[in-house]
């Protein structure tokens, strides 16, 4: 019966239209070109058409194609989808935040949250994976644990999902509030780094979302090894989830520094292409009470960022059900600012947006089942010869 069930599910998932969205322009026109037998010229004219309808004006249905053929409408629809994964609960706010809980498949859910009045206008705040495998001690979704990585198309459709409930069509249109993407929602970009720049070269594309990659910013807890590739594939703006000035405090609170040490982590910051003073590298550092925010911390903060670009975001530790820590008194995270900025670093103290919705930075934990991946490997795979 498992067997049946298993076989039934890839039947299911090979009948299926292919989604569109979070195709490359080129996987696109390949896509284009095999399924409908295009030449090339032919390819690259109906993937220009498809691209902007989608991506510029925000279409669901191929029938809205206007400048697309009739016929050649009818062929897109039978082989393909535009459809959006679905927003289960849409929360606002008192200052404005919205946090979307988005559907990607049964039990598959991850949340992404539009902050206005940040960046240029407002961000999206999206995620890479459901769950998270880092258990950050201070972060409300390391408690959750990893599902699976998100395709390019599920990250993209968090960004398509938050711009049809801000009315933010076309994306050509001249007051924007979207004006930024950062990858801090759920999970590690880094070890999604294929999918993550794939997303990037989608929402970057000027035909399109036209999103600058100066407004791109993708965070890390500091996954050294594929910090290079990422500047070098996406061109993105980089955060380094900090957090702690010296090792054995960073091995507590951030478990990857056991693997990559401050010193190695620091140096990859230092040679990450395109980092200037006019591509600054953020440090985020969350604010714990009798943790890490003596003056003495500061003062080591400013030490270890020597020689690297940088400004430093102080963000006030915002609780969650049984957290092990507290926030920070305000005097205290304001004499840490003081000591970081007469050193020459922006240091803002981030406003915490989106508390009473459980939206704020470190506080988003899905609902979702967990599957396993055995599961998941054992639905990929053909039924055996000898299933009845």
């Amino acid at each position: 019966m498992v067997k049946l069930e298993l076989a039934q599910t890839l039947k299911d998932q090979l009948s299926r239209p292919e989604r569109l969205i979070g195709l490359t322009r080129r996987r696109l026109m390949e896509r284009l070109s095999a399924d409908l037998g295009l030449s090339p010229k032919q390819a690259k004219m109906r993937t220009n058409q498809i691209w902007q309808w989608i991506y510029n004006f925000g279409v669901t249905d191929f029938t809205a194609m206007t400048n697309i053929a009739k016929e050649m409408r009818a062929k897109l629809s039978a082989l393909y989808t535009l459809d959006r994964p679905r927003i289960v609960e849409r929360q606002i706010s008192t200052d404005g935040t919205r946090k979307y809980l988005i559907a990607l498949e049964e039990g598959i859910e991850v949340e992404a949250v539009f902050i206005p009045g940040v960046g240029r206008k407002g961000a999206l705040c999206v995620s890479s994976q459901v769950g998270c495998t880092l258990n950050c001690r201070f972060c409300h979704t390391g408690t959750q644990g990893l599902v699976r990585n998100l395709t390019a198309g599920e990250i993209v459709a968090q960004i398509l999902v938050c711009k049809d409930d801000i009315d933010e069509w076309p994306s050509s249109k001249v007051d924007r509030d979207l004006s930024n993407i950062v990858f801090m929602g759920m999970g590690e970009p880094l070890y999604n780094v294929e999918n993550v720049a794939d997303a990037i070269e989608i929402i970057a594309d000027d035909e399109g979302i036209a999103l600058s990659r100066r407004r791109i910013t993708v965070s890390t807890s500091g996954v050294v090894s594929e910090m290079q590739r990422l500047g070098e594939m996406t061109q993105a703006m980089l955060a380094i989830s900090l957090h702690a000035t010296h090792d054995e405090l960073r091995d507590q609170l951030v478990p990857i520094n056991r693997k990559h040490k401050l010193a190695e982590l620091m140096e990859a910051c230092r040679t990450y292409p395109g980092a200037s003073n006019a591509r600054r590298i953020t440090f985020e550092y969350v604010m714990l009470k009798g943790v890490n925010d003596s003056l003495a911390e500061a003062r080591a903060l400013v030490k270890l960022l020597q020689g690297i670009p940088a400004k430093i975001n102080l963000i006030p530790f915002n609780p969650w059900p049984d957290a092990p820590y507290q926030c920070s008194d305000w005097e205290q995270i304001e004499a840490f600012a003081e000591i970081v900025n007469q050193a020459g670093y922006a240091s803002p103290i981030r406003t915490p947006r989106g508390r009473d919705i459980a939206a704020a930075c470190g506080q988003l934990k899905s609902q979702s089942v967990k599957i396993r991946a055995s599961q998941r490997r054992k639905a990929a795979l053909p039924p055996s010869p000898n299933t009845v």
